[in-house]
């Protein structure tokens, strides 16, 4: 009995030191995958170090590509503009549209019907007074009879 107990003591005490090395080892692993994933950010964030001469040429390659995205535009708007004419270059061309206006109006306002009947009760309603208003002045009134 005593031998039995001295041996399973034993390799309890060995499984014990492997299941602590294999903690340690995990462990360590685990530091390690950690120490790797910031290098790598570390690595990201960490670019080519700016010097006069790389400004430069990054600053020249910018402005190139600057002017070129401007160019474009330029043509397609020059494009877009030959089909387009201006308000003013219509206006002089077509003169058509020197009576447009006055003939819609004239049209429109034939064409306009009023019920005579909504109107019929007008007394009926309490309209305010211009002179209750605060902001109402005597000068306004006369104005707007003289007109």
């Amino acid at each position: 009995m005593v031998m039995i107990f001295t041996l399973v003591t034993a390799v309890q005490e060995k499984l014990n030191e492997i299941v602590d090395q294999i903690k340690t080892r995990r462990e360590e692993e685990k530091k390690q995958k950690e120490k790797e994933a910031e290098e790598a950010e570390k690595q990201l964030f960490h670019g080519t170090p700016v010097t006069i001469e790389n400004f430069l040429s990054w600053k020249a390659k910018f402005d190139a590509e600057l002017l070129e995205i401007k160019k474009k535009r330029m043509k397609e708007e020059e494009q877009a503009g030959k089909n387009k004419l201006s308000g003013r270059q219509l206006f002089e061309t077509d003169h058509n549209l020197d009576t447009s206006d006055i003939q819609f109006l004239e049209d429109a306002g034939n064409n306009v019907e009023v019920d005579e009947s909504l109107f019929q009760e007008m007394d009926d309603l309490e309209l305010e007074d211009d002179e209750d208003d605060p902001d109402y002045s005597h000068a306004d009134r006369e104005s707007d009879l003289t007109d």
